[in-house]
């Protein structure tokens, strides 16, 4: 079985609804939700405020690569262009961590780095992360401590962009 950390976030048109097709493609296999914030965009590039939130699904039947062209086929569902690094995006579904049973998967292929190399660096992934799993871990060269570890090192402007918002996801159908 591979469980998986996803981080998901959009910028651009109907960011909740980009999101919760996410959480609705998931469908079964989501095992947690974590709120939602909103984050100042991050790289660099002038654009409007993320939606972000993470995500922990397992799938017996899915490897990490098949998570990876899973959440491409998301993306690509939603319109996204990948023109500019780190610029709006309408959809942006980053495979964390992924673990195969109790193994954390390593990979360092041109097509796919796991765990991901940023992610200790990004207070838009941790901190929702931290809610949805407080035990969760993150594995960075080698070195392997709680995420609220890594969030204590980031500098506090970087967590101050990265608010809590009021909107949530839903795991399970609407009611008509």
């Amino acid at each position: 079985m591979t469980r998986v950390v996803l981080s998901i976030g959009s910028n651009v048109g109907d960011r909740l609804t980009r999101l919760q097709s996410v959480v609705d493609a998931l469908g079964d296999s989501v095992r947690a939700v974590s709120p939602i914030y909103e984050t100042d965009a991050w790289g660099g590039v002038e654009q409007g405020p993320f939606l972000n939130a993470v995500l922990i699904a397992d799938d017996p039947d899915r490897d990490c690569h098949d998570w990876l062209r899973w959440g491409q086929e998301l993306e690509q569902a939603a319109d996204r262009v990948r023109g500019q690094r780190w610029g709006p995006r309408t959809l942006d579904v980053d495979i964390v961590t992924c673990h195969d049973g109790d193994t954390e998967v390593r990979s360092a292929t041109a097509e796919l780095t796991l765990p991901h190399p940023y992610a200790h660096l990004r207070a838009f992934v941790l901190m929702p992360w931290l809610v949805a799993d407080p035990a969760a871990t993150l594995t960075v060269a080698d070195t392997t401590r709680p995420i609220s570890l890594w969030l204590e090192d980031l500098d506090p402007a970087e967590r101050s962009g990265v608010r809590l918002t009021d909107l949530t996801l839903h795991t399970e159908p609407a009611a008509d």
